[in-house]
């Protein structure tokens, strides 16, 4: 049985057809080759479609409003390197006022 098997591959013909070096050439090849069925063709050009043409997504648009962004740029490196404000400012509140008992907590 193998060595009819055998026999049988070393006489088929292997058969040529398009060539690519990459996946994506070897796609464009088949789809330009119009002795193929067209809807061979067809499937090569919408699988090869998105590796060929940019996708148009959106941007983002921003105004320095006058500053060169070098300039923005020191401010947000100077405003990382101190510590968070929290609700807007930093208020300090004597130690008096932070010894006191939770009275003045509301209860649901």
């Amino acid at each position: 049985m193998a060595d009819e098997l055998d026999a049988v591959l070393a006489d088929a013909e292997i058969e040529e057809g398009p060539e690519g070096e990459t996946s994506l050439q070897l796609m464009q090849n088949v789809y330009r080759d119009r002795k193929l069925p067209l809807n061979v063709r067809v499937r090569c050009a919408v699988e090869a479609a998105p590796y060929e043409n940019p996708r148009v997504s959106a941007v983002a648009v921003t105004s320095m409003s006058g500053q060169s962004f070098a300039e923005a740029l020191d401010r947000a490196i100077t405003r990382s390197k101190s510590p968070p404000l929290l609700n807007g400012t930093v208020e300090e509140l004597p130690a008096s006022e932070l010894k006191k008992p939770f009275s003045n907590l509301r209860r649901f």
